[in-house]
């Protein structure tokens, strides 16, 4: 039943998308904003002027026969809605989620107070009135009135309405995961935060206004394209005019009249011009947002989607992204002559307190090697000893032992220090596991070691083959650790990573990412503390958690609403995805004007020109035929176009090469033959239903 309800609302939210995204496309008819695309505005002059041309028919002065002009006028007018309806399509998606944003959006009561700490001076006051530098306290049950860093204390939030996941998060003063977001709920205890944006600069209002497409900017390249498609236009207005200069002249040597329309010729400018790609172009980079956004990424400039695409080096934090992020405890090595149970029995009772996730894969590992279950601190007389960065080891005392687990070199001073022996078997056993990229735990009972916890870096599953797959699109991965060189080389080869930077610092990063930029690399990076900031602000394409500080969201270029590390190697994809789409598209859009060249021009001349005949290969009835086919063509190809430029075309792990290659084949010589194709058909339609 769900299902069905599910499905439903779907269906009603698209056609109510459609519904506003037809209202849009002729609103979009206002000469300010049609200027805005020179190409589509060269279609929309022509429409103008066609209509003017038969409405002067209906008075005697005929350019062509009044019902061919109204037609080529008509088609005019739809291939600029066409075109304006792709745009309005595109930013559809973005308004549908700017209204859920904006839901999310509203004005509340906040409790301000003077300054940390002085929490029974509350004064009530209307979110909209807070600035940025005041202080608010918010409770359990409360909204979070505004963008903030939590100062003091902890509490569990509710971010669904940003993220769209429905988990809780911590959200705590301190650390790197300080940054609360305003339209957030807190579910649980209390934080002071301090405001850190004016009213309307907040996050959400930054998101609602780039998901929209209000904030959005024409990119570098969709400029450079933009300038290429005027030159392409400009091209062939002066082709048109001097074939309309060589028709009139010809027809005066020969005594004829002029066969050859202004009509005629501006329906043959416009299918001669890129209009495909003209009308899909700001579709495509709209789309690409969108998709970027339905990942949960907001970027803060088309530049950043498209810098994704040129990315060739990805700088990729070990912990979290290449590994869980939690070190499992792997095996259990017994040295000295102790047996591998008695050193896991051992392990596991020093781990019961442990609530660490290492501590909890230890009493794991013992219970499926050894099945030692069942066991409980309750009602004995136990004492658990904490784990401190002093001592850097842990365990439990009881009258009859005391068991310890912890660094090997603290667990050497520890044995020592009362009369044991730390064996060569022992430092032989910690030494492999540091090779092998692993940490060693050694566990001690009554001061005499039985052995080493071998605790692991778990590879995700799966990083390997999308490592390969980056491999194969020519980006490079570098492995950002604080390891050790031989912990971090172990790791890395196992990861399949191009390349590591060991004991790493911030300094250590922000100089690697310059070093690789003076090579002439595009560098991505991802970030969540102050200590990123700096190399976020250096790097090309700088992705920022969204539980990161406030700092980190704003030194990036894009942030990760899900706080996923590994979202970077997706929107390298989606941005590699925009530029092949904009690329074939625009192959596609050029190769249809060569073919319509070759299908118009013989048909339209061989009045004049006898000889031209041979070269009308499709047969065409005639030269009012073949421009309108032509004409119907290049309006209806927008429309079937517009699913591609929504969706992008498919992006496969590849050389650029072969990319190149493929793309020519589908869209260059799909984009030759089509036209011939379908204007035939429709010509022949055309003559069936006797319009000519």
């Amino acid at each position: 039943m769900s299902s069905n309800k599910t499905t439903t609302a779907g269906v009603l939210k698209d056609r109510k998308m459609l519904l506003r995204a037809v209202g849009d496309a002729f609103r979009k008819l206002a000469p300010r904003t049609q200027v805005k695309n020179p190409v589509m505005f060269l279609v929309f002059v022509s429409a103008i002027l066609t209509s003017i041309l038969f409405i002067v028919s209906l008075f005697g002065i005929r350019d062509a026969q009044p019902g061919f002009i109204l037609g080529i006028a008509v088609i005019l007018w739809f291939t600029v809605l066409f075109a304006n309806f792709a745009e309005a399509i595109a930013e559809g998606r973005g308004k549908a989620q700017a209204d859920t944003l904006r839901a999310a959006k509203r004005e509340v009561e906040a409790h301000r107070i003077p300054a940390p700490g002085r929490r029974d001076e509350i004064t009530k006051v209307l979110s909209a009135d807070l600035k940025k530098g005041d202080f608010v306290i918010v409770t359990a049950g409360e909204q979070i009135p505004g963008d903030g860093e939590v100062v003091e204390g902890a509490a569990s939030v509710d971010e669904s309405a940003i993220t769209g996941e429905s988990a809780p998060v911590i959200r705590e003063a301190g650390g790197d995961r300080s940054a609360v977001t305003g339209g957030t709920m807190v579910l649980s205890d209390w934080i002071v935060i301090r405001i850190t944006s004016d009213p309307g600069e907040s996050f959400l209002d930054k998101m609602i206004s780039m998901v929209e497409g209000a904030a959005r900017k024409k990119t570098p390249n969709e400029i450079a394209l933009e300038i290429f498609l005027v030159a392409l236009s400009i091209i062939f207005i002066l082709v048109t005019m001097s074939l309309y200069a060589y028709s009139l002249f010809s027809a005066n040597q020969m005594g004829v009249p002029n066969p050859t329309s202004v009509t005629a010729l501006v329906a043959l400018l416009v299918c001669l011009a890129p209009t495909t790609i003209g009308a899909l172009l700001s579709a495509i980079g709209i789309a690409g947002m969108s998709r970027l956004n339905e990942a949960n990424v907001l970027a803060m400039s088309g530049r950043a989607i498209e810098a994704a695409g040129d990315v060739d080096t990805l700088l990729l934090d070990k912990t979290g992204t290449i590994t869980l992020g939690n070190r499992q405890a792997s095996e259990f090595i017994a040295v000295d002559g102790h047996s591998v149970r008695e050193l896991a029995d051992a392990a596991q009772l020093s781990s019961l307190p442990d609530e660490t996730p290492e501590g909890r894969s230890v009493v794991i590992l013992a219970k499926e090697k050894f099945n030692i279950r069942q066991r409980s601190l309750e009602g004995t007389d136990m004492k658990f000893i904490p784990f401190t960065a002093k001592t850097r080891m842990s365990g439990v005392d009881t009258n009859e032992f005391q068991i310890r687990k912890g660094a090997a070199d603290a667990m050497k001073a520890y044995v020592e220090s009362s009369g044991g022996i730390y064996s060569r078997e022992c430092e032989d056993v910690v030494t492999k596991i540091a090779n092998q990229g692993g940490t060693p735990l050694v566990v001690a009972k009554n001061h005499i070691i039985l052995g080493v916890i071998y605790l692991k870096d778990i590879i995700k599953s799966g990083v390997k083959e999308k490592f390969a797959d980056l491999r194969k699109m020519g980006i490079r991965t570098v492995m950002v650790t604080g390891d050790n060189p031989l912990t971090a080389a172990a790791i890395a080869a196992e990861a399949g990573v191009d390349d590591f930077i060991s004991e790493a610092t911030p300094e250590t990063k922000l100089e690697k990412i310059r070093e690789l930029q003076n090579k002439g690399h595009m560098v991505a990076m991802t970030g969540d503390g102050t200590n990123d900031a700096p190399a976020l602000a250096q790097a090309d394409v700088a992705v920022a958690m969204n539980t990161g500080t406030q700092a980190a969201k704003e030194a990036g270029n894009m942030v990760d609403l899900d706080s996923s590390p590994t979202k970077l190697i997706d929107i390298v994809r989606i941005g590699k995805q925009l530029l092949m789409t904009r690329g074939s598209l625009t192959t596609f859009s050029i190769a249809n004007d060569v073919a319509k060249y070759f299908a118009i021009i013989p048909a339209l001349f061989m009045s004049l020109y006898p000889g031209l005949a041979t070269l009308n290969i499709m047969k065409l009835h005639s030269a009012e035929s073949a421009i309108f086919s032509a004409i119907i063509y290049n309006a209806l190809i927008i429309i079937a176009l517009i699913p591609l430029a929504l969706k992008g075309v498919k992006y496969r792990e590849v050389s650029a090469g072969k990319l190149l290659s493929r793309n020519l084949l589908i869209y260059g010589l799909g984009g030759i033959i089509a036209p011939f194709i379908c204007i035939k058909v429709i010509d022949m339609l055309l003559v069936l239903f006797g319009l000519f």
